[in-house]
């Protein structure tokens, strides 16, 4: 199997290289030509929308490495974070309500992997419809679309615009993340189980591995991993927007995970790859924000690069018959 795999593997790597390539040309071609661009208030403003887009796109590639997709992670995001600060005017604290937030979206993740991983629904209807129903839940519960987080919450408002060694904070949360899942992935036996379930989920349950148990874990970290990108984006904008849902976010992440070099097929990638991705992502939309270019037409750009990009991914990465089945489980 580590045989088959190399080749591929081999390819993974130049793609990061053309990656890391464009990244640099349209960094340069920016700087150059987009006055605006290289003013450190720019620079800021795109290191902290790297900083949530890359926080989601490492729980998203961690899905993706065991074969996976998540799409709830939106949702759970701002969900979770919404009922937290629901939550606090009723009258509990702040952090304790980030506490039962974070409760709240690890047992949403439960849910999702479990209908995943024992009732072997197929992952993209099966988080698309849970999305649905988070979303809706939370309309019905909550009386706005933008819910305020309380103020003077000091370790909030220092993920929001502190800094540790002129670096922003929220990055330095996203890079902690990236880091950890790092490890996780190289150094732990769990790590490779992942990849070993994405990379021939049929081989790995009848070898005795632990699929199931590794798929439903990784929904709940995802679901995690998604909460503190919300809790990123509060310190940000010191509030939540739930109608964020119904925008192109999950397309956005999914377009870095697949940029990057994480292919769907399992098994491969990793959090390099994720920020790598997260790089050209991020310096594609906010130079297409500086240009002034329309949402439609960020939109239509962003969705013929996927395009593009999951054709790509499809070839480098074919699923044979024995390893795409019923939800890859």
């Amino acid at each position: 199997m580590a045989a088959q795999r190399q080749p591929q593997g081999r390819i993974r790597i130049n793609q990061e290289t053309v990656v890391i390539a464009i990244s640099v040309v349209l960094f340069l071609v920016f700087s150059i030509f987009l006055n605006k661009f290289l003013s450190q208030g720019n620079i800021i403003a795109l290191l902290k929308n790297v900083a949530i887009l890359g926080t989601l796109a490492v729980g998203m590639g961690f899905v993706v490495v065991g074969r996976g997709i998540d799409l709830t992670m939106v949702a759970v995001m701002v969900v979770g974070v919404a009922f937290s600060i629901w939550l606090s005017t009723k009258g509990v604290s702040f952090t304790f309500a980030i506490i039962v937030g974070g409760l709240l979206v690890a047992l949403l993740g439960l849910f999702t992997g479990i209908l995943v991983a024992i009732a072997e629904i197929p992952p993209i209807f099966a988080t698309l419809a849970i999305a649905s129903a988070v979303y809706g839940a939370g309309r019905i519960l909550f009386s706005s679309d933008v819910l305020y987080a309380p103020a003077n919450i000091h370790w909030l408002t220092f993920i929001g615009s502190g800094t540790i060694f002129g670096i922003p904070m929220s990055v330095v949360v996203f890079a902690a993340v990236a880091f950890v899942m790092s490890l996780f992935l190289k150094k732990t036996r769990f790590g490779r189980l992942v990849y070993a379930s994405g990379d021939n989920p049929a081989a790995a349950r009848n070898s005795g591995l632990p699929t199931r148990p590794v798929i439903i874990t990784q929904y709940v970290v995802s679901a995690l991993i998604a909460f503190i990108a919300g809790i990123i984006m509060t310190g940000l904008v010191t509030g939540i927007n739930t109608r964020l849902y119904n925008s192109t976010l999950i397309y956005d992440v999914l377009l870095v995970v697949v940029l990057g070099g994480i292919g769907l097929s399992g098994g491969q990638g990793g959090v390099r790859n994720v920020i790598v991705g997260t790089i050209l992502v991020g310096i594609l939309i906010n130079g297409m924000t500086i240009l002034n270019f329309s949402y439609t037409s960020q939109n239509l750009i962003k969705s013929v690069i996927l395009l593009g990009a999951l054709a790509i991914d499809a070839v480098i990465n074919p699923r044979d018959e024995q390893t795409s089945q019923s939800g890859d489980i």
